[in-house]
């Protein structure tokens, strides 16, 4: 019953700081601080909407880019899950590939958008590439951390019992690092979402990036933050799915 009180009194607590951030907005619209080409009163955003909602321009928008988000996300946790373990069990391959990762890693996937037109063209292929790269990375360094992080005395009993390479590690070694592979995927899947809008602006005519980018042409400042907000939200509740999956897999923890 206490928990359940907790939860219900974090949800209120929520609600009210949205609520006084919405009327101390909507008020400063209203006595023309701020302006409302600039940044429309909450009102005017929940119109617009309701409206996109009704008229399927939001929701053909974004499913679209869910599928592509889904596409990138899951080509990066395949392979960042699987280099990871490979670089992460390796100290010399992951030596010797440290100085690629490291260099690679900090570009920016948007820099990346006139590679992505050559190789792949400006299809659906060099989207999804664009996204990969946004959540790749991420999901590998926290493989590779939580397989460094796993218990050296641990590992010494395993090695002293001769225990089979494979059970080694699908025993030991993935169940010892499932919380540093979660948060990867979690912060990758925030990665990809990130990188949603920079992986529609090549060459394309749908999405919710293409939505926003359009928008922001003819200044429809309510539009734009429309798609803003069905990211965050669509990204919000994909990130309670993978915690629920983590909480289930992660009973024994």
């Amino acid at each position: 019953m206490y928990k359940i009180g907790s939860r219900v009194n974090k949800i209120i607590e929520y609600i009210a700081v949205a609520v006084i951030i919405l009327i101390i907005w909507s008020v400063l619209e209203r006595l023309a601080i701020i302006n409302s080409t600039t940044l429309p009163a909450p009102e005017t955003i929940l119109k617009t909407f309701v409206q996109d909602i009704t008229n399927g321009t939001l929701i053909g928008s974004l499913g679209i880019s869910i599928v592509r988000v889904l596409k990138g996300y899951c080509l990066a946790a395949f392979l960042g899950i699987g280099f990871g373990i490979l670089l992460g069990l390796s100290e010399r391959i992951n030596y010797m590939t440290d100085l690629i990762v490291q260099i690679i890693k900090p570009i920016p996937p948007i820099a990346w958008i006139p590679l992505a037109i050559i190789w792949f063209g400006i299809g659906e292929s060099s989207k999804v590439f664009l996204i990969f790269l946004g959540g790749f990375f991420t999901i590998l360094i926290n493989v590779i951390d939580g397989i460094h992080q796993v218990n050296d005395g641990l590992v010494e009993v395993s090695d002293i019992m001769e225990t089979p390479k494979l059970k080694h590690i699908t025993q030991l070694i993935l169940p010892s690092s499932l919380s540093n592979i979660f948060t990867g995927l979690r912060t990758g899947l925030g990665s990809c979402w990130m990188c949603v809008v920079a992986a529609e602006l090549v060459a394309s005519t749908t999405g919710i990036g293409y939505m926003i980018s359009n928008a922001r042409q003819f200044s429809k400042t309510d539009v734009v933050i429309v798609g803003m907000l069905a990211i965050g939200i669509t990204g919000k509740v994909m990130d309670i799915i993978l915690k629920t999956i983590e909480r289930s897999v992660m009973k024994w923890n």
